[in-house]
């Protein structure tokens, strides 16, 4: 089969552990030593990753920069810090999954931009996290002092910024080039390099893309058989953090929707599963990255189709 798997930027780094560069390497690690599971059983793999924590991250970096030269520098701007993470998460996951598997399966990271709206409600209602969490005092102070939009994440609260919707990936013809010859692909990594047209024009735009939309967009584009969504919990729940919560086996996307799911984190992976599911008439599944060969085989996560009616209880 031909598997798209979207891997969570929480999985690359861990909630609330020091952002470095060690700690990234051995968080891709373990996902390198999953994933490469899905190319040992004979599928042909491609994959996208987040990196709202990574993308946050450089943007801290680079305003201390900022500040250490008088404020005279202009800070990079959220599409070059994007094309950044690209590259240093492509690099960490080509290296380790490399290290899994034979020599002679090839590893490619396409460096990709994605077009979006400029008129895309999302610009005026800023939802995907990015950067590391803050104790609420912390990020109101830092709200005030940079002009941030601040939101709870949990029991921590994080910089949010826009998440427009992803309209076209421009890279598609050497993605599928790449993949006809057997490569392993990484792209679309962080939902894509934000990009819209200002006039016949391309340009970047303040923005990050969320990954699981530009995901589904991308396993739409290469007809991929299955579409797997990684996360950090194995199943979607309804009632997540409550006695009362209960996991779902199988939903029909008509159904899964009613439920409601928050913007800022299973909300996305919901929405792109299910069009997946009603585009294409195959298989999405939101799952653990842990059981990513459990998933494949169809024995893990919650599996959305139009195949059946209602929702299956685990």
């Amino acid at each position: 089969m031909r598997v798209v798997v979207a891997l969570g930027g929480n999985a690359l780094q861990k909630r609330g552990e020091p952002m470095t560069a060690e700690n990234q390497r051995n968080n891709v690690k373990v996902a390198a030593k999953q994933l490469s599971e899905v190319t040992k059983l004979g599928h042909n793999l491609v994959m996208c990753h987040g990196n709202g924590p990574q993308v946050g991250l450089l943007g801290l970096q680079n305003d201390a920069y900022a500040r250490h030269v008088d404020g005279k520098v202009t800070p990079y701007p959220l599409d070059v810090l994007g094309a950044q993470t690209e590259g240093m998460i492509g690099y960490m996951i080509e290296q380790e999954m490399g290290n899994e598997l034979p020599f002679e399966v090839p590893f490619a990271t396409i460096l990709t931009q994605t077009e979006v709206d400029p008129a895309d409600p999302a610009f005026a209602n800023p939802t995907k996290f990015v950067g590391p969490v803050y104790t609420k005092e912390e990020a109101e102070k830092l709200a005030a002092d940079k002009g941030w939009t601040v939101k709870a994440d949990g029991q921590y609260f994080r910089r949010v910024v826009p998440s427009p919707k992803p309209k076209r990936i421009f890279e598609m013809r050497p993605i599928k080039w790449l993949i006809e010859k057997g490569a392993v692909v990484i792209a679309a990594g962080g939902g894509g390099i934000p990009t819209m047209y200002d006039g016949d024009q391309l340009v970047g735009v303040e923005a990050v893309i969320d990954k699981d939309l530009a995901s589904c967009l991308l396993a739409r584009e290469v007809d991929a058989d299955y579409f797997v969504i990684a996360t950090d919990v194995p199943t979607v729940f309804v009632g997540w953090g409550t006695p009362e919560a209960k996991a779902i086996k199988h939903a029909h996307p008509d159904e899964i929707e009613k439920l409601g799911f928050a913007a800022g984190s299973m909300g996305p992976k919901v929405e792109a599963a299910c069009e997946f599911a009603r585009l294409t008439g195959k298989k999405a599944v939101i799952g653990a990255l842990e059981d990513i060969a459990k998933i494949v085989a169809g024995e893990a996560g919650t599996v959305i189709s139009t195949e059946k009616p209602g929702i299956e209880w685990y």
